[in-house]
């Protein structure tokens, strides 16, 4: 078989200039531009707070939900999906399914468990069709793309939407659906794509995108024939989505590394089943930030230590300890953090979610830290949100410089998107006086009751609706 190799994306990530059109026979994928969420004008107000004790229990993953629910649009049946976050960015992803035709119910969970369940209805009768409003508001949207070209060879969906902080191309996924036989018609107005039942490839990723991995196995399982995917991500949600597949009766090989090999069966083989959505490490490594800012212990419960080890490791290296079982970790602030240079990386490095929350503790850590992005060298926006708190950091292309200063400042700032949202909050915690956050549908998209969980520790933080 004849290896493909994919590109759209350079080695760290970053955007490379859009292929030409590539004319087919007049299918329908079609990709339009997105537009800014203003969906809600809440705050959130943090105030200086002492240390923080106690328990916090961290819901399933969003970065791993969102893919889950599209994995249902691969064969009929009733699916049930626990450990479900509450969460905007789920409720989009439910009103996207249902406009394909899924039927989607939202169920509180029992006694003893946090989320919420989804049940999951695919009758059969899905409409591979859109509506712009809805696929432009999340970034999972793309991920529809690999099912539904996989089962029904057709359909028309908008860019997807989601956090805007540099190049987030989609040309591995749709170069790798192209090399499956998949033929796309690129206009000024988006993307035309159509295809016969998939055939297996031989693909090698030039870097190992989360979800180009991810729509490729969702369409490489229905797939005629053998596919491998080569420098393959293997994230903790790629292996929660492999394990769904392989409950349905996909035939995948390899998860967990970055080498996977699936075969492809007949959708009318796969069943509906009913999954535990993996446990979301960036939501725990948030309130790991918040107690090393305020000083205390914390037990995270259902936080998985081995799909936050790289992270732990440099967490360990700013001073905090840690104690773990398999039921979550308990973190302990040290006296004053220290200052370390951290760099992003895929899997199994510090991913790039994680990088906000380590700025906003490098601000108050003895030393000077060094920061650097290589895989989004534009996802440092709310660093001058930090800059207003009084955090003293300079951008060197895509290094962050960050020099401790012994106390922030509260301010009014923005959130920009979800991860640095919820840095700003942390660093609200630690600094003296009032901190107001806005834009706060961003933390929405992402995080399940943060200032809940936040407050249930100790921290002095609300969430205000101005009259205005």
């Amino acid at each position: 078989m004849r290896r493909k190799r994919l590109g759209g994306q350079s080695p760290l990530g970053h955007a490379i200039e859009a292929s030409p059109p590539i004319h087919g026979h007049g299918g329908s994928i079609l990709i339009a531009m997105p537009f800014d969420p203003t969906n809600s004008h809440d705050v959130i107000v943090a105030s200086h707070s002492g240390p923080l004790f106690g328990e916090v229990v961290v819901p399933g993953a969003k970065n791993s939900v969102l893919k889950l629910m599209a994995a249902t649009l691969l064969a009929d049946g009733t699916y049930r999906l626990t450990n479900v976050p509450v969460i905007d960015d789920v409720d989009i992803m439910a009103d996207l399914l249902e406009a394909l035709g899924l039927r989607i119910t939202k169920i509180a969970a029992p006694r003893g468990e946090v989320g919420q369940h989804l049940e999951i209805v695919n009758s059969g009768a899905i409409r591979p069709v859109a509506p712009f409003e809805l696929a432009d508001r999340i970034r999972a949207s793309v991920n529809v793309v690999g099912p539904l070209l996989g089962r029904f060879g057709e359909i028309d969906i908008a860019l997807p939407g989601g956090d805007d902080f540099g190049g987030r191309p989609i040309d591995m996924h749709l170069r790798g659906l192209e090399a499956m036989g998949a033929v796309f018609d690129v206009t000024s107005d988006g993307i035309v794509g159509r295809c016969q039942r998939l055939r297996g490839a031989d693909i090698e990723f030039d870097f190992p995108s989360v979800g180009a991995t991810e729509n490729m196995l969702m369409a490489s399982v229905v797939a005629e024939g053998t596919t491998t995917l080569r420098n393959a991500a293997r994230e903790p949600e790629i292996v929660d989505l492999c394990e769904m597949l392989k409950k349905m009766g996909c035939r995948i090989e390899g998860v967990g590394t970055s080498n996977l090999v699936i075969h492809g069966v007949l959708p009318s083989t796969l069943q509906s089943v009913t999954h535990c959505v993996v446990t979301d490490r960036v939501q725990a490594a948030t309130y790991v930030a918040a107690v090393a800012m305020c000083g205390g212990s914390i037990r995270i419960e259902r936080a998985v230590a081995e799909h936050m080890g790289m992270m732990l490791s440099r967490f360990t290296d700013m001073g905090i300890s840690f104690q773990i079982d398999p039921a979550g970790i308990v973190a302990t602030a040290p006296q004053r953090l220290s200052s370390i240079d951290v760099a992003t990386l895929p899997y199994p490095g510090v991913a790039t979610d994680y990088k906000p929350l380590v700025v906003a503790m490098l601000s108050i850590a003895q030393g000077v830290g060094i920061v650097t992005e290589n895989l989004y060298p534009g996802r440092f926006r709310y660093v001058e949100e930090l800059r207003k708190l009084g955090a003293d950091i300079s951008i060197d292309g895509h290094h962050a410089v960050v020099r401790g200063v012994d106390h922030l400042r509260g301010a009014s700032v923005v959130a920009p998107d979800i991860r640095a949202g919820a840095a700003l909050v942390v660093a609200g915690l630690a600094a003296q006086g009032m901190t107001e956050i806005s834009d706060v549908f961003h933390i929405d998209r992402g995080y399940d009751d943060i200032v809940g969980r936040l407050a249930g520790l100790g921290a002095s933080v609300t969430r205000i609706r101005p009259e205005n």
